[in-house]
């Protein structure tokens, strides 16, 4: 069986006889995974507990999930994320009609083409942390519509997202006959997390862009902090064939006299930011020069890190995610939160550290390197374009001992499909190629042709049902007594692992 390395560290702080506690009550358990599990939870246990419900499951009230399937589907019947007319004419007439919503509360605004939601997290987790209401709006869900609003670290309830929905649906329909086209999915949606954080009402919202930046949806609140995650190549139909390219489209979010917090980017994608920031006045903070990652270490359950912020160091802190990209995203989302408190240009002082610290370890993002079932050992990652494969590539190999990992990988078409294979061939024994339900994605057989390109015949099989897939996969994993430490990686789509995460019991 392989779990997550626990650290060498021993931390002095928790008591011994909490851990030897824990430990008993997992008798019936495997003993390594039972020590594992403890030093996991006592870590927790010290922190505070984790943010609210990340992934609910279907309502149990027969006529509330009737409601929601009913919202669904006139959802659905609108243009679908994909299909875009690049203008914020129709949200901003939606705004309008609603009486400006996103203005009643000052906002955080993500984007980037990596890490934008456990970023987003993050920083409604410290927000939470300093006893502020927070709305996020995050895309796309892993299993519930409702997951994309969220009030104080929680998915909004069924109930308040039908009555969002019903409450907006009249000047919807003003707006759609005024324009051109109807009203998108993703704009209606948007509409719904504006009226619904001024409803609540929230102190500040986070808000992750759909796509881009410039004529995305959201950009119709006019963020004091705008950040900017690592760019690479994702979208490049719609968004530019290179990185600089592409950073000018989302270089919209930064707006007149904002703080710009700019995660690592490459070379030309910096300067167009920079570029873009001394036209509007903004003030830029960059990762490895303003603020950063000062040291990692994998631990029980994630890693410890220490990170410098705008305002000084925050030592020992315990991040309960994988991945040295998850480090940064917490480094990104620190001097966020520091810039939103006016830190480093105001005000030349540290928040409090506890807080900081019981923030970060309560943090989940759901189907990113998440570990969903043992012997052997799942692991959901919703990575689907190569900067994300060789992210969780490099996660997973830091933070499990795997003799064996079989990839479980369903993508969508319009994406860079060999450039994701070829990140994670070097990490996958084998590789077992599928598709979700979508309408979006790829072919199995068609994935397999490019698969069997980069793996070679033997290491790849085909499996069109995505069920059948996991089953095939976690055979793999078990059929040796060789293998006893072999791992299953379920990738290549946020749709495919939601669909993974629901058929493996965690929906």
């Amino acid at each position: 069986m392989s779990e997550p390395r626990p650290s060498d560290r021993h931390d002095a702080s928790q008591p011994d006889d909490t851990f030897e506690e824990i430990v008993g009550e997992e008798t019936q358990r495997d003993p390594d995974l039972a020590v594992i599990e403890a030093g996991s939870r006592t870590l927790r246990t010290y922190a505070g507990s984790p943010q609210g419900e990340a992934v609910p499951a279907r309502p149990t009230d027969p006529e509330t999930d009737q409601a929601l399937r009913a919202v669904e589907q006139e959802l659905a019947g609108r243009w679908g994320e994909t299909k875009l007319e690049p203008s914020v004419t129709r949200i901003a007439a939606l705004m309008d009609v609603l009486g400006e919503p996103q203005r009643a509360y000052p906002s955080i605004h993500i984007t980037g083409t990596n890490g934008k939601t456990s970023t987003a997290r993050m920083i409604e987790a410290l927000l939470n942390a300093f006893e502020l209401r927070t709305g996020r709006y995050t895309s796309p869900h892993v299993q519930s519509i409702t997951e994309r609003i969220s009030l104080d670290g929680s998915p909004i309830e069924p109930e308040r997202f039908i009555e969002t929905y019903e409450d907006i649906k009249p000047y919807v329909e003003m707006v759609d006959a005024q324009q051109p086209y109807r009203l998108s999915f993703f704009e209606v949606l948007t509409g719904m997390a504006y009226a619904a954080f001024a409803d609540a009402p929230v102190d500040v919202a986070v808000v992750e862009v759909g796509m881009g930046g410039t004529w995305d949806a959201t950009n119709v609140i006019d963020s004091t902090v705008a950040v900017v995650t690592p760019i690479s190549l994702d979208h490049t139909d719609r968004l530019g064939t290179t990185p600089a390219e592409i950073a000018g489209e989302k270089s919209g979010v930064i707006k007149q006299g904002a703080t710009v917090i700019l995660a690592q980017q490459p070379v030309d994608a910096a300067q167009v930011m920079l570029k873009k920031a001394v036209e509007v006045d903004a003030t830029v903070a960059r990762e490895g020069m303003e603020f950063g990652v000062t040291s990692r270490e994998v631990a029980v359950g994630g890693q410890l890190v220490t990170l410098r912020g705008l305002g000084g160091e925050y030592e020992e802190i315990f991040l309960p995610l994988y991945g040295a990209h998850q480090a940064h995203n917490a480094a990104v989302a620190l001097a966020a939160v520091e810039a939103f408190f006016g830190i480093g240009a105001e005000q030349a002082r540290s928040l409090d550290i506890d807080a900081i610290r019981k923030a970060f370890a309560g943090v989940i993002s759901p189907g990113r390197l998440e570990v969903v079932r043992s012997s052997p050992t799942v692991v959901l990652d919703a990575a689907h374009n190569p900067a994300g494969a060789r992210a969780a590539a490099d996660g997973i190999s830091e933070a499990f001992s795997f003799s064996r990992l079989i990839g479980v990988v369903g993508t969508s078409g319009d994406k860079d499909v060999r450039g994701l294979l070829e990140a994670f061939e070097p990490i996958f024994a084998e590789v077992v190629v599928t598709q979700n339900s979508t309408d979006r994605a790829m072919d199995a057989d068609e994935l397999a042709a490019i698969a069997v390109e980069v793996f070679g015949d033997d290491r790849v099989q085909v499996e069109p049902r995505l069920d059948d897939a996991l089953e095939a996969a976690i055979t793999l994993a078990e059929e040796d007594d060789e293998y006893a430490g072999a791992g299953v990686l379920v990738t290549g789509s946020v749709i495919t692992v939601g669909e993974a995460r629901l058929l493996l019991g965690r929906g």
